[in-house]
């Protein structure tokens, strides 16, 4: 009898130590956001910061930017924004993304940590790393009544990270671009939780069965041009920088319009740590809406992922 126990419990563990391998196998590398894909500094990095606007306005005059973004000086955004030079911008494929930024060396720097969005686009770069701030996010950095002391110092040195974005009650949404037609289809998208940012989306059209993919056309627009009229509705598949794919079914209804706003029912999943790690990312999972995943079961596997991960020695990007 003690020999058929040892047995069954020599079984669930070699069952046990098989399923961990397939899972790590199956992981994909994990994203630190501290770090992202700029720097192998996992901490803080030095840049500099200027800001634009009105002092405690949004950027730009129209409260948008290069990123395609609309009214940025409301929620979810509400003016924390900055341009991005090109390590930052990355020709528009960092629109979206999130950054912690904080000032220690002037005398009004309150040191706190606050998080801006890239939204537009910075064309004088004054450091390798420069952020051009809207008056609002640059005023954030300074101590309590002294925002206006900060501001006017001009051009300050601080530092930043990559964080996850993170926007309550928020769903990936998309806004059909003026001028779309059938033939021609050019769509917005924003609020994407996680990496925050876009760098592919395919369109499916209706009953077709295929993905076709859609250009970037500036910013976190992309677009498609054909030679016939497209058939609505339409499936909308993004991928972030992360390699992680959504996909919105036909979130495009058949009698859609230009300048309107559609709001999926998908986003992506951060589950962050302490030490600023994606947990979510770290099982690289596709959610989509007609996944039907328990939340719990990804979460435990994102975890074992990290922890197998740790083991392992792998280093973090």
């Amino acid at each position: 009898m003690a020999s058929m126990i040892a047995s069954s419990k020599m079984i669930a563990l070699r069952a046990l130590i098989f399923l961990l391998l397939v899972l790590y196998g199956s992981c994909t590398r994990i994203v630190n956001f501290n770090a992202s894909h700029i720097t192998a500094d996992p901490y803080w990095v030095a840049a500099r910061a200027t800001w634009y606007g009105a002092p405690t306005g949004a950027g730009p005059y129209d409260n948008g930017g290069a990123c395609g973004f609309k009214n940025v000086n409301l929620p979810p955004f509400s003016a924390m924004t900055s341009c991005g030079n090109q390590p930052l911008f990355k020709d528009g494929k960092g629109c979206g993304s999130c950054y912690q930024i904080r000032c220690l060396n002037h005398p009004a720097c309150s040191g706190n940590p606050e998080t801006v969005a890239i939204t537009d686009m910075n064309y004088y770069p004054v450091a390798k790393y420069h952020f051009d701030l809207s008056g609002t996010a640059f005023g954030a950095l300074a101590k309590p009544g002294r925002n206006d002391e900060l501001r006017h110092a001009g051009i300050i040195d601080i530092q930043f990270k990559r964080v996850p974005c993170i926007y309550p009650g928020q769903m990936v949404t998309f806004h059909i671009e003026h001028g779309s037609n059938p033939n021609y289809l050019a769509v917005l998208v924003e609020f994407e939780d996680g990496d925050g940012d876009v760098v592919q989306v395919d369109l499916m059209e209706a009953n077709s069965g295929w993905w076709t993919p859609m250009r970037e056309s500036w910013g976190s627009i992309w677009r498609l041009d054909t030679r016939r009229p497209l058939t609505a509705p339409f499936s909308l598949r993004i991928t972030n920088e992360s390699g992680q794919k959504l996909v919105a079914y036909q979130v495009i209804p058949a009698n859609w319009a230009p300048n309107t706003y559609y709001r999926s029912n998908i986003q992506y999943q951060a589950f962050s740590s302490d030490d600023g790690l994606d947990i979510g990312s770290a099982a690289g999972l596709v959610i989509s809406s007609a996944a039907g995943l328990d939340t719990k079961i990804l979460g435990v596997i994102g975890l074992i992922c990290l922890v197998l991960s740790r083991l392992h020695g792998t280093d973090v990007p």
